[in-house]
């Protein structure tokens, strides 16, 4: 295994696979560890952490991090791609184990979206024990970003996603308290993707298949019912942002964070939304939450993690 040769504010090395299991038709649940993940670590739970993960180009090999210093993602995207590889953004789904044991959980989506599976899907449906990968994660004691569930004071909680926002939604509710409150609707290709989770006993966990229908045709009505909010029929957006992603901090568009919004209609106060998965389901979502009910934007996380017939960028 390359190791690196100068302690960077974040970890950057090669990771092997330890254990890989298939969940269901559309998961794969790799357990990855490494020397390296002694350093790991967050202030607090890891919640929706992400991570980085480094995918050989096919037929090639992983690209050195042996003397990776701060300048090597800049020069890493100036390589071609079958030296460089794929870089994808992962969840972390559960932290096992501690010290030079401890391991990184990953659940892999592994269809493909329209049919085209991604470097990450391909990756681990072929996945063996000893298989490596370039990790990029949280150092202990060194900021990194990447958690954006923070619901504060709120009293309600409302998490929605498809399935690639699944093994986010379930290590949030692994680790919330247990007396939180609130529903997650977790919306799937077959019912046969539907998971054990461990989540608080106040916390309703909503599965829905849709069988071949489309990326979010379930899980709009669905959340929009158990709001109290009218059920209308829902066009495409006309422009999705494919880098959707607006938090209480944060607005990818550009929006005025600090703006007030006033309530109107609905009794939300106390709500705090986090939505990711396809952008066009996200987009469609936060415009009933926060246009047609009045949600105050800053109660709410929306993420468009992957967009419809758009390839991902490393």
């Amino acid at each position: 295994m390359t190791t690196t040769q100068h302690r960077l504010p974040m970890i950057l090395d090669e990771v092997r696979a330890v254990r890989v299991e298939r969940l269901s038709p559309s998961f794969v649940r790799v357990e990855l560890g490494g020397a390296c993940l002694a350093d790991f670590g967050v202030d607090g739970p890891t919640y929706d952490q992400r991570i980085k993960l480094v995918f050989p180009y096919a037929g090639g090999s992983l690209p050195s991090v042996a003397d990776a210093d701060q300048a090597w993602l800049s020069t890493w995207l100036e390589r071609p791609v079958e030296e460089r590889g794929h870089m994808r953004t992962y969840t972390i789904r559960e932290v096992r184990g501690s010290g030079a044991d401890t391991r990184l959980v990953v659940d892999f989506v592994v269809h493909g979206h329209d049919g085209q599976a991604g470097p990450g899907s391909s990756w681990a449906e072929q996945a063996e024990v000893g298989d490596p990968v370039v990790l990029l994660a949280p150092r202990r004691g060194e900021p990194f970003g990447g958690i954006e569930f923070a619901p504060g004071t709120a009293s309600q909680l409302l998490l929605v996603g498809d399935e690639t926002a699944v093994p986010a939604i379930c290590a949030i509710l692994g680790q919330l308290p247990w007396q939180a409150r609130g529903a997650a609707f977790l919306e799937v290709p077959t019912a046969a993707d539907v998971l054990s989770v461990v989540h608080p006993e106040g916390v309703e966990v909503v599965w829905l298949p849709r069988d071949g229908g489309p990326v979010g045709s379930r899980v709009h009505d669905a959340v929009l019912t158990h709001l109290g909010a009218p059920v209308l029929p829902v066009d495409e957006p006309v422009e999705v942002d494919p880098d959707l992603w607006e938090t209480p901090t944060y607005s990818s568009s550009g929006e005025e964070v600090d703006a007030p919004v006033t309530l109107v209609g609905h009794d939300l106060e106390g709500l705090y939304a986090w939505i990711a998965g396809e952008s066009a389901m996200v987009t469609t979502l936060r415009r009933a939450l926060v246009r047609d009910l009045g949600v105050d934007r800053r109660q709410v996380a929306f993420m468009g993690y992957w967009r419809r017939g758009v390839a991902m960028r490393s």
